[in-house]
């Protein structure tokens, strides 16, 4: 049922009502859990292994009656707490943004203007726009609806979906439940038809706030990633354990001293256990989704983002994606003449075109939204001013909407004076022709025409005309007796930095394959416009209906064109390349392209067309629907996984000589070199270099150079892992060749300060060498990063205070270091900062199998 309303005498709120309504009844969502305190965090926080440890060390050196190193422990564990919550802080801004940009899109009025917004910014008296796939923001009257169906499964459990007619302006309130209410409540979905509704309630005070369910956010599964930093954790922790326990025994019996065994086994604990590994990976998933989202792509599951850099094919929709969904009409066929229309002429249209754009613009809705519809009214308003073919009295009596049996629409109109209604129809020129009942010959014609406006890259439709006696209407168009009057091309430009995305597709090892309802040659002519490799082979949407799964598994591999093709079909499309071994992206705007958004290893919704189906299947949503921010995005997954591995090459790397330089000195008989406060000032260091420092590290210049990365390739790769013993193996000998060699013509003090100092420098060396392994040391170091410096400087002016300040000289049990001490030190970390830019060359020219680990 249709129900007519005056769209141009709907304006809707003003923003500076919106603003006061926002302000005295909050933004449109349910109650949330509210952020934990400082005491439930302080309370999860000393739940940490690191932090257990460093109080356990404090309260040995109070037994020992060293109550300034007892101090200046608890002192670091304030400082460790305090990072931590910036972390956290940090990674819940980005997640918050990340929600609020999650929040399901409405199409509302307001300001006489039509525009998306996020459903949390919805307010009570918002004219909102209802169209199939919606989910519905608020609770609200229905002013106009068409075919309106609604599933309130989600309140009322019953799956059948109920119709909703227009308010009459009488009943104030209905619960959910039942056929033929003016009402449409939040979280429900729009099954079919569309409609204009006005809110009444919004957030708590909707029914399904009533209810007093919580929505929560969705439990998922953990990632591999996360399943494989638990398992590694795990072992590292058990594996530590058990050897800080042999420490102490061996510590206690062969000095007799188990208070210091205590203590050697705590300091080795603090040295083994990666307590970054979680930190860093949630760090690095969080504001990893927060820079996909400054690409204009939301992140709905994490896990999208390790499988963005695994990608080998995109399957994207032409219109709107690959092109701007900015229609213009460029050509009208009528009777065998062609007429071109460009922007200069459309005020010069002749008059042999005006009754095929007067019945194209009566087959479209009298407000249109669709960009087609949009571009017959431009024209009409510029060509046909002045005229008879225009009809702003007419009254619309009855609409017949496109369906899958039949693509073609039609309007029935009544004029003023007019007895008969007029019905217009337009859709796809086979639709219209079977409509009109053409002959075989002028069948044959018409698609000669048609194929003619596709091979110059338009997008075709056809346009027809009927009279019926005012009375009972018809069931269906085909009761009508349409006569055939003409087809009209619409020209969809490219977007301008298409063709670039396609070549670094293309370059990265990445298919690109279109998938469009439009004719093969327009589909191909766009292909070849944006360099599209494998445009040569298409296949039709009937091709694929006739196609066995054996043939089409052969061929997928060679086509990157699927025209005429219908939303069910890329389900198949999808399966196939699955099939054939490939990590597929796919996008999609509908109801009836969900299965294929939840079927793809990354489903990509559009964010400005999309439904909410659409995107609530899939893991990424596109939110300005550019095919350019697909390609960044993919860019960023890679740039994102590159540097999760090189932190996590890093954490492994410098706990070997940390833990090393710990485990030795017990079983050597010699001093213990490193204690707790030394481990704390060395993670001071760690934490930011492998949270900041790497997360926000440039992408390597060839990141979209190479092809994509197996997708069960762990992150804890074999060659990742022995580059970082390799690293961490070289500056523990010297470490421990260093306190050997010194240790006989220095105190302990000197040649414990000397030693750490070296662990320091070599740390810092470490961290700038790690920032890339394809490219020289001089090159990297010139890619800004200005959280390497700070944490750099900050390191180096610690240091210096810790050897030069007398009273931090003995809490950290140092000597006094003299001017060669720390040349030497500096030396030897240059050299090892040479050495492993020297390893990094070897292994890189000769692409050995530890190079790709990092490519």
């Amino acid at each position: 049922m249709t129900h007519s309303i005056d769209f141009d005498a709907v304006k809707g709120l003003s923003y500076g009502e919106v603003s006061k309504r926002l302000a005295q009844e909050g933004y449109n969502e349910l109650p949330q859990d509210q952020e934990r305190g400082y005491l439930s965090l302080l309370l999860s926080l000393v739940q940490e292994p690191i932090l257990l440890l460093l109080i356990g060390a404090g309260l040995v050196y109070f037994l020992l009656g060293d109550i300034q190193e007892a101090l200046l422990l608890l002192l670091f564990v304030f400082i460790v707490i305090g990072i931590t919550v910036y972390e956290e802080h940090k990674t819940e801004r980005a997640l918050s943004a990340l929600r609020q940009l999650s929040s399901p899109r409405a199409l509302v009025i307001r300001d006489n203007k039509r525009t998306r917004i996020p459903g949390r910014e919805v307010v009570r008296g918002d004219f909102v726009l209802l169209t199939e796939g919606d989910r519905v923001p608020a609770d609200a009257r229905v002013l106009a609806s068409t075919n309106l169906l609604v599933d309130e499964a989600i309140l009322t459990g019953e799956s059948i979906p109920v119709r909703k007619f227009p308010w009459d302006g009488k009943l104030e309130s209905v619960r959910p439940g039942g056929e033929d209410q003016p009402f449409v409540f939040s979280g429900t979905l729009v099954v079919q038809g569309r409609g204009l509704a006005e809110v009444i309630a919004t957030g708590p005070r909707t029914e399904f706030g009533k209810i007093g369910k919580t929505l929560g956010e969705t439990k998922r599964r953990d990632t591999r990633l996360r399943q494989e930093t638990a398992r590694l954790v795990r072992d590292i922790a058990l594996v530590g354990f058990a050897i800080c326990i042999i420490i102490v025994v061996v510590f206690g019996l062969s000095r007799q001293d188990w208070l210091g065994g205590l203590l050697a086994g705590i300091t080795l604990a603090m040295a083994i256990l990666p307590e970054e590994f979680p930190v860093v990976l949630t760090v690095f998933l969080a504001l990893g989704a927060w820079r996909i989202a400054k690409m204009h792509v939301l992140t709905r599951e994490v896990s999208a983002i390790e499988s963005l850099g695994a990608a080998t094919v995109l399957c994207v929709d032409k219109t709107g994606t690959i092109t701007e969904n900015k229609m213009s009409v460029s050509a009208i066929v009528t009777d065998g003449l062609r007429c071109d229309i460009s922007g200069k002429q459309t005020s010069t249209i002749p008059d042999y075109c005006h009754e095929v754009l007067e019945f194209a613009i009566l087959a479209s809705k009298k407000d249109p939204f669709d960009p087609m519809e949009q571009a017959l009214h431009h024209l009409g308003r510029a060509g046909l001013a002045g005229t008879e073919h225009l009809h702003k009295d007419w009254v619309l009596v009855e609409e017949y909407p496109l369906s899958k049996e039949l693509l073609a629409m039609s309007n029935v109109w009544r004029s003023p004076d007019g007895v008969d209604f007029v019905i217009a129809a337009k859709g796809a020129p086979e639709a219209i022709g079977d409509l009109c009942h053409l002959t075989k010959d002028e069948t044959g014609k018409l698609h000669n025409h048609v194929l003619k406006l596709a091979e110059d890259g338009l997008r075709v439709i056809g346009i027809g005309k009927s009279y019926f006696r005012a009375g009972n209407l018809p069931a269906g168009q085909h009761d009508f007796s349409f006569k055939f009057l003409g087809l009209m091309g619409f020209a969809d430009p490219v977007r301008p930095e298409v063709p670039d995305s396609v070549r670094e597709c293309q370059s990265a090892g990445i298919r690109v394959i279109i998938i469009t309802g439009d004719y093969p040659a327009t589909a191909q002519r766009v292909a070849l416009h944006i360099g599209l490799e494998g445009s040569d082979e298409i296949i039709t949407g009937q091709e694929l209906n006739d196609m066995r799964e054996e043939d089409l598994l052969k061929k997928i591999d060679k086509v990157s064109i699927f025209a005429r093709a219908v939303p069910e079909q890329k389900l198949r499309i999808v399966n196939a390349l699955k099939g054939t071994q490939h990590i597929v992206a796919m996008t999609g705007d509908g109801v009836n392209d969900a299965p294929a958004l939840k079927a793809a290893d990354i489903g990509i919704a559009m964010g400005e067309r999309g439904t909410d189906v659409a995107r609530e299947a899939a893991s990424l949503v596109l939110l300005n629907d550019d095919f350019s921010s697909i390609v960044k995005a993919v860019g960023m997954g890679r740039r994102i996984f590159d540097n999760l591995r090189k932190a996590v090459a890093y954490i492994v790397a410098i706990h070997i000589p940390i833990a090393g330089i710990s485990l030795f000195p017990v079983l050597l008989g010699w001093p213990l070199i490193l204690l707790p406060i030394h481990i704390v000032f060395l993670e001071l260091i760690i934490d930011p270099a492998c949270s900041i420092v790497f997360e926000a590290e440039e992408a390597d210049p060839n990141v979209m150079k190479r092809p994509p990365r197996n997708k069960d390739e762990p992150l804890f790769h074999r060659n990742t892992l022995l580059l970082s013993f390799l690293q961490g193996g070289v500056i523990l000998g010297i470490l421990l060749l260093m306190y050997w060699f010194f240790s006989q013509s220095l105190t302990t003090e000197e040649a414990r300060a000397l030693t750490f100092s070296t662990l320091v420098v070599a740390n810092l060396g470490l961290i700038i060498v790690n920032r890339s392994w394809t490219e020289s040391l001089l090159k990297s170091i010139q890619r800004p990063n200005r959280a390497l410096w700070y944490v750099i400087g900050a390191a180096l002016f610690f240091l210096f205070l810790v050897l030069r300040i007398p009273t931090l000289r003995a809490v950290f049990k140092f000597g006094i270091l003299d001017g060669m001490d720390i040349g030497l030190v500096l030396m030897t970390g240059i050299f090892a900062m040479v050495l492993f830019e020297a390893i990094k060359k070897v292994v890189y020219s000769r692409k050995s199998v530890i190079a790709p680990a990092f490519d």
